[in-house]
């Protein structure tokens, strides 16, 4: 055999016989917070006993999603009524734990029976996780499980719990801090917690139907990065630098001030940003650019009574995909305007990933709905696991998911 044939047919063999590399998911969403994968080829069918690379059983309920960072995956999990608040570090090849690092809370924080004690996913820059404990603080690991520093900020407490997760921005940690009747943006040096800047939001008694859960997002708009973040009432842009308001646009208000909601994160292209409050509260889109209040100068349009309740959806192209709770509902980006919606067996509070021209949108009851990313309605495939409860979103990694229920923490696709 020749040297040029022989050079390639080695390069093949490695080709064939080197591991998939993951795709690194290091934060709610992904990296860029939009719930977009770069998988060129995800599963589109698997089972409880079909296509299951492994599952690890979990010691209590959970809302958060994994992230992912080359060959780890960081999970938090509570345990005790909330008394203990863990981290927990696994090999991806085969779930097994590597480490654990808790914190233990003997304070009063409120739970509705919906949620868990961790709700927020944690976040990675491949040297540092950090993770938010809720009224038990903000922390931050090294990749061998050492605590390098800690925030504690008091209660985070409301009758629905909280759910908000930390960002890593280039030098920043930012993070959300509510609901509760102190609520904040916070942005903090990652290397040692040190607090660079702090924008303050209105805040309620825990009881009040008023609060925002969902997690800010990081984006180029309007020629600049800005902090994007779904208040009660409004979505407003903020300079990461400062974390001053650049714009805002109002509209997400409901009939009663007290009621005002906001779970879900804004949704953000280059030529609108998708804002939604919750429990049937309206939804904007806005032209990400201007500066002050842009109501009447940037807002594309405005529903009344939009679809989406909890969890986060995404925009391709010139539509929009928003979680209802019942399901799925496609609008025109341009006007907000519903042009299909698809029922999820057992309802949905996850939120969407679009991967390969596809979405995936996992159920309550465990089942994922996976439908082509376009206006016409077509659904690809159903998969069902073992009908636990599921509150948290599938995660892209290595030509699979990790899909978090109630039981257990699953790997699916190919082997």
């Amino acid at each position: 055999m020749s040297l040029p044939r022989l050079l390639t047919s080695l390069a093949l063999t490695l080709a064939l016989t080197l591991p998939t590399a993951a795709e690194d998911w290091p934060a709610w969403r992904g990296p860029t917070g939009q719930g977009h994968s770069a998988e060129k080829d995800p599963p589109v069918k698997w089972s409880a006993t079909e296509n299951v690379r492994w599952k690890v059983a979990l010691p209590d309920a959970g809302n958060s999603t994994p992230v992912v960072w080359g060959d780890k995956i960081f999970l938090t999990q509570a345990t005790e009524k909330g008394k203990k608040r863990s981290l927990w570090c696994l090999a991806r090849k085969d779930g097994a734990k590597l480490w654990e690092k808790t914190v233990t809370f003997d304070g009063k924080e409120t739970i509705h029976q919906t949620n868990t004690y961790c709700a927020a996913s944690p976040a990675t820059d491949g040297e540092r996780v950090v993770v938010s404990h809720g009224s038990a603080g903000l922390y931050c690991y090294d990749f061998a499980g050492k605590e390098l520093w800690k925030k504690e900020y008091g209660p985070c407490d409301h009758i629905w719990g909280s759910a908000s997760s930390p960002v890593i921005h280039k030098d920043l940690v930012i993070h959300h801090h509510g609901p509760h009747e102190t609520t904040f943006l916070v942005g903090l040096r990652k290397t040692d917690g040190t607090e660079v800047w702090r924008h303050d939001e209105v805040g309620k008694k825990p009881e009040v139907y008023y609060g925002a859960w969902g997690t800010p997002v990081v984006a180029p708009v309007g020629g600049a990065e800005r902090v994007l973040m779904t208040w009660p009432g409004a979505v407003k842009a903020h300079d990461p630098a400062t974390g001053k308001v650049v714009w805002s646009c109002r509209g997400l208000e409901k009939d009663k001030a007290a009621d005002r909601l906001s779970y879900a994160s804004p949704l953000v292209s280059p030529d609108a940003v998708v804002a939604s409050a919750g429990f049937g509260g309206p939804s904007v889109g806005v032209t990400p650019a201007g500066a002050g209040d842009v109501t009447d100068t940037h807002r594309l349009w405005r529903t009344p009574n939009n679809p989406q309740r909890i969890g986060t959806g995404v925009i391709v192209g010139d539509h929009v995909y928003v979680v209802n709770e019942p399901g799925v509902a496609c609008l025109a980006l341009k006007t907000g305007k519903e042009v299909w919606s698809q029922a999820v067996p057992g309802g949905c509070w996850s939120s969407i990933v679009h991967a390969a021209g596809r979405l995936y949108i996992v159920g309550q009851k465990g089942e994922t709905l996976v439908l082509a990313a376009k206006p016409e309605l077509e659904v690809v495939a159903r998969n069902a696991l073992d009908g636990a409860t599921t509150r948290a979103s599938l995660v892209p990694t290595g030509g699979g998911f990790l899909i978090r229920t109630y039981t257990h923490l699953w790997y699916v696709g190919p082997k």
